[in-house]
């Protein structure tokens, strides 16, 4: 709300105290700088401010500070600078500039002549272009130094466009995929996919985990292969989008090489399937999926390393236990979307709108038509009611156990192998690389005794001493006695 008031300076004290008191939640501004002044002025001219006593200097300056919204130290100034001069005028910012001496047409005759040499050379060049051969044009370089010339060069904006051409980086245009958002408009089919790396087992890259989420149903398919390179990667992607029961319409990625490339183009060229990346800086392009890889990916198989071997066990597991319990037996949050008043979008999860993808499925209008040749709703309906939540969630975690029981086996072994090894350096003699009797000795008698050494503490201390090509042959005979010893 805008209040305009007239002549406001024509107020008694006791009108402006009543209005004081009485506007003690309202600001007051005005706008520009000078009409505030006039302002000020004529207020103070019309009470006789250099006339008051301190009591009704205090109700004027209240007021002023009401009407005007400056702060108290700038009313106090400018009060100040009325009482001396007896007018307020807006002072004109004043910053000291050093004068130039060489103008823009000596800068770009500099970056004209400038040949890459060092400054004395080019210094050399400017005198004898003026006294040598009487150039007019060169009076005020001639006199140049060398180190204002390396001035010239590093913060010479004309200098710098002259001599220096710059091209602006040229975006490299990869016509394999669509930078932009999926739009499935309410149809099942548009696939958003990635993948997930499950560590360096023994130092070698490991398993990986393809996803692939369907945007509307959020039907999920997942995948184990060994390495995402093109050859071992199609088979398997076509592996996993096959069992789908509807047309697949979009697939969309990141920005990784694994997807995008020629022969995962190629492949979804032929099934007219339309292709879309990830725009930069634009995260919920890909937010589905990436939260799957977490809730889902990261639930069953943790974080531990897994061997690239066991990818073959793993889409073994996928296909006949995961992927049909996700989708018939795992009921999913499906987002609501409202604007604020802001304009801002808002996701909300209602309770009662959870439910499992092949349940979402069922609630679009008309989904038959989106459903592979061949597929019915009745051989969907059977495999959905074949067991009931409960059962399908033990016989996926019997799968699960059973998938991971190698990599348990070799944790328990590597585990019992590291005990054995710490005990073995506790009871075994000192190896060359460890202090001698004497050293350990006078080293007790000053420290506390050394605590038990942990599995991490006892295989650093293998990998030191197995460090010296030398020392190999007696560290394992050492290792072999202290485990007899055991």
């Amino acid at each position: 709300m805008t209040i305009t008031m007239q002549n406001a300076e024509q107020l008694t004290r006791t009108e402006m105290q009543e209005f004081v008191e009485g506007s003690r939640a309202v600001q007051w501004t005005a706008g520009g700088r000078q009409p505030i002044y006039d302002f000020l002025r004529r207020v103070l001219e019309v009470q006789q401010y250099q006339r008051l006593r301190k009591g009704p200097k205090g109700i004027v300056r209240r007021c002023l500070l009401r009407l005007t919204g400056l702060s108290r130290a700038q009313l106090t100034r400018l009060i100040r600078q009325w009482l001396r001069r007896g007018c307020l005028q807006v002072q004109p910012v004043r910053r000291h500039r050093f004068p130039g001496r060489y103008t823009r047409q000596d800068i770009a005759l500099l970056a004209a002549v400038d040949a890459s040499l060092s400054g004395p050379a080019v210094r050399r060049i400017l005198q004898r272009e003026y006294q040598v051969f009487g150039k007019p044009e060169f009076q005020r370089l001639a006199q140049i130094s060398a180190s204002h010339l390396y001035n010239l060069r590093h913060t010479g904006a004309a200098y710098r466009q002259q001599r220096v051409p710059g091209h602006p980086t040229r975006a490299r245009q990869v016509p394999i995929a669509a930078r932009r958002q999926a739009d499935p408009r309410g149809q099942p089919g548009y696939w958003r996919v990635d993948t997930v790396h499950q560590g360096h087992p023994d130092g070698q890259p490991g398993l990986y985990h393809l996803n692939a989420v369907d945007t509307v149903t959020q039907w999920q398919v997942v995948g184990g292969v060994p390495t995402i390179s093109e050859r071992p990667l199609v088979p398997v992607l076509e592996a996993i989008l096959h069992p789908c029961p509807f047309r697949i319409l979009g697939f969309h990625c990141d920005n990784g090489g694994e997807f995008r490339n020629h022969t995962v183009a190629r492949l979804l060229h032929k099934l007219l399937v339309e292709f879309t990346q990830s725009r930069p800086y634009r995260t919920t392009d890909h937010a589905l999926v990436e939260g799957k890889n977490g809730a889902v990916i990261r639930k069953h198989s943790g974080y531990g390393a897994l061997a690239a071997q066991r990818a073959e066990a793993w889409q073994r597991f996928y296909t006949a236990h995961c992927n049909p319990s996700l989708n018939y037996h795992r009921p999913c949050g499906f987002a609501t979307v409202q604007l604020t008043e802001r304009g801002q979008r808002k996701r909300r999860y209602p309770v009662n709108d959870y439910r499992t993808p092949h349940e979402k499925r069922l609630s679009l209008p008309h989904w038959e038509q989106y459903l592979k040749p061949g597929v019915t709703a009745a051989c969907l309906h059977s495999q959905a009611t074949r067991h009931s939540d409960t059962a399908a969630a033990r016989q996926r975690q019997r799968a699960k156990g059973a998938v991971l029981a190698p990599a348990r086996r070799r944790n328990e072994s590597s585990r019992g192998f590291l005990e054995r090894c710490s005990r073995a350096r506790g009871l075994a003699a000192p190896l060359p690389c460890t202090p001698s009797p004497a050293a350990e000795t006078s080293a007790e008698s000053r420290t506390p005794a050394t605590p038990k050494l942990s599995h991490f503490q006892a295989h650093s201390w293998i990998g030191k001493c197995c460090e010296k090509p030398r020392w190999e042959a007696k560290v394992r005979t050492r290792f072999t006695v202290g485990v007899e010893r055991i």
